[in-house]
């Protein structure tokens, strides 16, 4: 499942550095597909199923905290053995998403098509 910060997050910002698909933000901040990944043209998020081109600003999915983006988010299969967020996280709130349970085949499926070869 993918990852998300909860309202007790104190906007440390430790952990958005951390993670491999960029997929966290700072609260209030626009975002991108194409941010961190090797994204170009249309891209059909794995989660939401929207398609969208991947250069396109979408709107914050919160305005106060940090938040994650549950179509970029891996849980960092693929790339380290545990979600590096929840590990440098001192508040302990970044925790998983139980709206979006997922496998691991599916989450590097995403891992891949977030980062073509």
């Amino acid at each position: 499942m993918a990852i998300k910060i909860t309202d007790e997050c104190i906007n440390c910002g430790a952990c958005e550095p951390e993670c491999p698909n960029n997929a966290i933000y700072e609260g209030g901040a626009e975002w991108k597909f194409s941010d961190g990944t090797s994204l170009k043209g249309k891209y059909k998020g794995k989660n939401s199923g929207i398609e969208v081109d991947s250069d396109k600003e979408n709107e914050p999915v919160e305005m106060d905290v940090y938040f994650i983006v549950n179509d970029k988010c891996t849980e960092c299969v693929g790339f380290h053995d545990e979600p590096q967020c929840a590990a440098v996280c001192p508040v302990d709130c970044c925790v998983p998403d139980e709206n979006f349970v997922e496998q691991e085949s599916s989450l590097l499926e995403k891992k891949d098509s977030l980062h073509i070869s």
